[in-house]
């Protein structure tokens, strides 16, 4: 049997294995059914070819689980921030606390009740929906809404901040 003939006659058999295990693997069918090809090909064993397939399928969904494991995906906007490269941890947290400070601020800035309500749902304690709402004189029911006006109001009012600094 040639080779051509032995691709055409396993094609599908390989689709089918390589689309169960994928999903498994983590990896996309496609991408799995172009490593085993090349496992396959790369070998050059006598034997059953059903039975070679169905082991390197499973072999390279095994190698790929160990890579998504090992491998962290490169975020370029976890390693850049206003253009400039963090150099280090240390750089992050200052700059996650200042922007902390300034939507704190920003929350002091809200009319009415907004500034008491926000500050309590961005409390370290994290107290629950009763708790603020007994601490603000407030209905447990009228929370949500009111929660929703005051984030509406605050995003507003941050846009206008950065459209007109």
């Amino acid at each position: 049997m040639t080779q051509s003939d032995l691709l055409t006659r396993l094609s599908p058999l390989l689709k089918a294995e390589c689309a169960a295990e994928a999903s498994a693997a983590g990896v996309d069918a496609a991408d799995l059914e172009q490593a085993v090809w090349v496992r396959l090909l790369s070998e050059r064993r006598d034997g059953q070819p059903a039975v070679r397939l169905h082991t390197a399928v499973r072999a390279e969904a095994r190698a790929a689980r160990r890579r998504a494991r090992r491998e962290v995906p490169y975020d370029p906007t976890a390693a850049e921030l206003s253009g400039r490269r963090l150099e280090s941890g240390v750089e992050q947290q200052v700059l996650a606390a200042e922007a902390g400070r300034e939507l704190r601020a920003a929350v002091r800035r809200l009319p009415g009740r907004c500034p008491r309500l926000l500050a309590a749902l961005l409390s370290r304690s994290d107290p629950t929906y009763r708790e603020i709402a007994g601490k603000l004189g407030m209905s447990q029911g009228s929370l949500g809404p009111v929660r929703s006006r005051c984030l509406g109001c605050l995003r507003r009012m941050l846009l206008a901040e950065i459209a007109a600094p």
